[in-house]
């Protein structure tokens, strides 16, 4: 589910060829809370409710998975049950005005309890998870991966999108029981404070990226507790949050 193929007409230099391309897919999903629909994911159609359930915490519409009263998948449609709250409809009306997808908010009370400490050798070693066979076909997905202290991934997703990647580790790590304020999350896409707050709002207390930070991804995890590690390579990392959390 994660490819299709399609043919393609090449062009290399002045030679014009016929051509089999792998091409990522993508599709929706509905989510729908109380009966009320939240959102339309548009998403790699695999791991779906590791999805919902990681948007859910991730987005903070809950705080734990013990909020849940029911959940059901109908194909791609996701009906989630949970305890009426004005938080539930804040939420949604704040997201309805405009902030599609994940959203900012500098007054938001979150932060990280956690006192582990990673190793800069384990955020380098755990680089390799990162791969994917899909990825090297299609060149057209994001990959996420909670990573522990010993650099040793156990949970990895692969998406269309990095938001939806991150979530869907987050939701699969719950459904497995693993505490993930133990884990630092390792992902391919830029971080900005939509992401990092994902992570602040599940526990995670340390983000590390192959690519870049925006500026609000900065201040969103300066102010709840995350240390945000970007541009790792085997060589190279740049440290712009909580240095206390690297050793």
């Amino acid at each position: 589910m994660y490819t299709k193929q399609y043919r393609a007409r090449e062009l290399i230099d002045d030679v014009s060829q016929e051509a089999i391309y792998s091409v990522a897919v993508e599709d929706t999903i509905e989510l729908f809370v109380n009966r009320l629909h939240m959102a339309a994911i548009l998403a790699t159609p695999e791991m779906i409710k590791e999805l919902a359930l990681g948007y859910l915490i991730c987005e903070g519409i809950v705080k734990t998975q013990d909020e849940i009263k029911e959940f059901h998948i109908d194909g791609k449609t996701v009906h989630i049950e949970i305890e009426p709250t004005e938080h539930l409809e804040l939420w949604r009306e704040l997201r309805s005005s405009g902030c599609v997808g994940v959203r900012w908010d500098e007054n938001e009370d979150v932060s990280v309890l956690s006192d582990i400490i990673f190793s800069k050798d384990a955020i380098k070693k755990s680089l390799a998870f990162l791969e994917s066979e899909v990825y090297r076909k299609t060149r057209g997905t994001h990959s996420a991966c909670l990573v522990n202290t010993d650099g040793e991934c156990v949970v990895k997703a692969i998406d269309i999108g990095r938001h939806n990647a991150f979530d869907k580790v987050v939701g699969r790590a719950i459904l497995e029981g693993i505490d993930v304020s133990r884990h630092f999350m390792l992902s391919t896409g830029r971080q900005s404070a939509g992401m990092v707050q994902k992570a602040a709002r599940a526990g995670i207390p340390l983000v590390a990226t192959k690519t870049a930070p925006l500026n609000t991804g900065i201040e969103a995890a300066e102010k709840a507790g995350v240390c945000l590690v970007c541009f790792v390579s085997n060589g190279r990392m740049a440290v712009f949050t909580h240095p206390e959390r690297l050793r």
